[in-house]
């Protein structure tokens, strides 16, 4: 028995890990990929560089978004997606 407590440690470090690290980090990424998949025309996001816009195009693997006053269209890779604030028009309530 003493043979296998070694063992029996291993496999059980490596199950501790596995649903303190491996599976939230797993159960984050679909929740985003998720996220991304249902953006749509109007939303309001938020890049991973602080950008924040309303979606006026969506493409294939991107997205244009228009910031500010000014009306500036920028396009992002959806990857750069971090968040969805609101839409639109809730946000225009919401001032």
């Amino acid at each position: 028995m003493e043979n296998y407590t070694g063992i029996i440690m291993m496999v059980a470090m490596l199950a501790v890990m596995y649903f303190l690290m491996i599976r939230p980090e797993s159960k984050r990424k679909k929740q985003e990929e998720k996220m991304r998949s249902e953006l749509v025309v109007g939303d309001v996001i938020q890049t991973i560089g602080g950008v924040v816009g309303t979606i006026c195009a969506i493409k294939d693997t991107s997205v244009v978004i228009e910031t500010g006053a000014d009306r500036v269209r920028i396009e992002f890779v959806k990857d750069a997606v971090a968040g969805k604030r609101s839409s639109a028009a809730e946000a225009n309530t919401a001032k």
